[in-house]
């Protein structure tokens, strides 16, 4: 009966094994089934980690220590899955009353232990080997595995790494349009000036972000550890641009003198359906409590009055603060619930004091005074 039950208990730990790793690795899609062992150990390990970055008081060092879990929870979880096809094996082989040629450790479960993770990394040491026709079947069928298994791990990381850096060169486009962090009120004040150009130019900045908003949510649901991975810089994420692009497209949305609504609200809807759909990947219920405090008032009425100055007339009224808290509605409980998770800030609506930008700041020339932005861009016009 004990045998039975170990060689039944191995295989159904093999076969959930593997199925995982079909489903991460191989599986183009997004899987709903309610019970994930990667699921399981994700939400485990990130929660570990947050605590114990959040012992960190420095922001800088607590973005530090998150930038490097999803790079080394990839490494994790492949070590993970390794350690549980070796111990299923060896319940295998445990089960099947075979006797060993060889010994290694005192216990016969060690054996069967050490017999099997040489078979998976196909090192082949023959100090310890079985003698049953079964036993030499299943060694045989872990050493064709774990060459498979290497195989898939190889293949994955550079098809994990290429989505990640096409993430992150839109991101980075968007440092000198938007600011760092991305606003939506720097977005249109730098887009501001005579001669319409300025809106045409935002019209295929909404374009290029409705292509990205879809490989994002492509990319991002069927490797959903890819969420983690941070960006290069600690005041750029792709939730924050995201967010700050789907702001932009309410206001446009709500009516921009000049600006092609159209494009805005098809970039709007596909932003939106990425946020919503990784929102339920990694459970994040929306807060819907949360968005009354990203917009004050005074903060519209801003936003409003300096780009009437620089030229850019945006709607005003109580029907259209109605439809802007409409539209905010539909994504920035989402927006802010996912931050939370995955503990990224939220960029403001407009800043209320001037940030240079990236590329105005170098590590090696701390003292020494950048021309701002403002005003090469306000020469432009």
């Amino acid at each position: 009966m004990l045998n039975f039950v170990c060689v039944t208990s191995g295989l159904l730990l093999i076969g959930v094994t593997l199925w995982e790793a079909f489903e991460t690795i191989v599986l183009p899609r997004r899987v709903t089934r309610q019970f994930r062992l990667t699921r399981a150990f994700y939400r485990v390990t990130w929660v570990s980690w947050r605590s114990c970055a959040s012992i960190r008081r420095s922001k800088k060092k607590r973005d530090a220590l998150f930038s490097y879990y999803g790079p080394l929870s990839l490494l994790l979880l492949f070590a993970f899955w390794a350690v549980t096809l070796v111990f299923g094996f060896a319940l295998v082989h445990y089960g099947d009353a075979e006797s060993l040629k060889g010994s290694m450790l005192p216990g016969r479960f060690g054996n069967c232990l050490y017999l099997s993770g040489t078979t998976l990394f196909t090192l082949g040491l023959g100090d310890i080997t079985p003698t049953s026709p079964l036993g030499r079947f299943v060694t045989v069928a872990e050493a064709g595995i774990g060459f498979g298994f290497l195989a898939l791990v190889i293949g994955y990381l550079p098809v994990l790494y290429q989505a990640f850096s096409r993430r992150e060169v839109t991101i980075s486009l968007l440092d000198a349009r938007a600011g760092s962090p991305p606003t939506a009120f720097e977005l249109l004040r730098r887009h501001a000036g005579p001669g319409g150009y300025g809106l045409d130019a935002l019209t295929t900045v909404l374009h290029e972000w409705e292509h990205w908003s879809a490989d994002l949510m492509e990319s991002h649901l069927s490797y959903p550890v890819l969420a983690y991975f941070r960006s290069q810089h600690d005041n750029q994420s792709w939730i924050g641009s995201l967010t700050a692009v789907l702001d932009l497209c309410a206001l446009a949305m709500v009516g921009l003198e000049g600006m092609c609504q159209y494009q805005a609200k098809m970039t709007f809807a596909i932003a939106r359906h990425a946020l919503v759909d990784l929102s339920q990947v990694f459970g994040a219920a929306p807060d819907h409590g949360g968005s009354s405090t990203r917009l004050h008032p005074a903060d519209l009425d801003a936003i409003r009055g300096q780009l009437l100055e620089g030229g850019m007339r945006l709607t005003t009224g109580e029907t259209a603060d109605a439809e802007l808290q409409r539209l905010r509605g539909l994504y920035e409980p989402y927006a802010i619930a996912l931050a939370r998770h995955l503990r990224l800030d939220l960029p403001p609506w407009i800043k209320r004091e001037a940030v240079k930008d990236n590329w105005q700041t170098s590590a090696w020339q701390h003292a020494q005074k950048q021309p701002q932005f403002a005003s090469v861009h306000d020469d432009h016009h």
